[in-house]
């Protein structure tokens, strides 16, 4: 059980690490209304990547015994599917790219109330995490087998990213800023990238 909780911790700072436009909202969220907005927006951003962890995890759970015959080829696709989109994030990191800032909408969201609503509307608009989090669940199978295990795998996934979130909105005009400045964005991908590549690795050997 310890393992799901573990597993659903690193998947979820696999996939909130990344600084991109969401995490520059919160940033200027918190710096210019307070911690209160900003952590709301956080918990919003965490609580879309719980909701897409749960759906794969439910999902997986409701194929394991299709999917019991061929879970060693479907280990192999999510491997695969993985490692694509580790090689995707650091690729986007790496390229030439206009550097946008938080854009007019952080100016609705100047309450608690409207930053949580509004930043996890915008971040449930990237059906790419259920992708992530169903890849991973597909590549273990207690977590699609066991309902326990795949709970904690959520309640992981949701811990890492909020605590990753709420570190950019404390972290304020000094850590949160220097995440959302072009080196921040690059190291940010380039290990989300990495942790992201260890687990397609873990998949295949698991």
């Amino acid at each position: 059980m310890t393992e799901a909780f573990l597993a659903g911790l690193v998947a979820g700072y696999g996939v909130a690490v990344p600084v991109g436009a969401i995490a520059v909202l919160i940033l200027g969220l918190s710096a210019r209304t307070s911690f209160r907005v900003g952590a709301a927006a956080a918990l919003g951003v965490a609580t879309a990547d719980g909701l897409y962890a749960a759906v794969a995890a439910l999902g997986g759970a409701a194929l394991a015994a299709v999917i019991a015959p061929v879970a060693g080829p479907l280990r192999a696709v999510a491997a695969v599917v993985l490692l694509a989109l580790a090689g995707h994030t650091a690729w986007r990191a790496l390229r030439p790219r206009a550097q946008g800032g938080e854009g007019r909408g952080g100016r609705a969201l100047e309450s608690p109330a409207r930053a949580f609503g509004g930043v996890l509307a915008l971040t449930l608009l990237n059906p790419a995490t259920v992708v992530y989090f169903a890849a991973l669940v597909l590549g273990r199978g207690d977590v699609g087998r066991d309902p326990w295990a795949a709970a904690l795998f959520v309640v992981g996934a949701f811990v890492a990213s909020a605590s990753w979130q709420l570190l950019i909105a404390g972290g304020g005009t000094l850590v949160g800023r220097a995440l959302a400045g072009p080196r921040g964005r690059l190291v940010t991908a380039l290990v989300s990238s990495a942790i992201i590549a260890g687990l397609a690795v873990a998949t295949l050997l698991g």
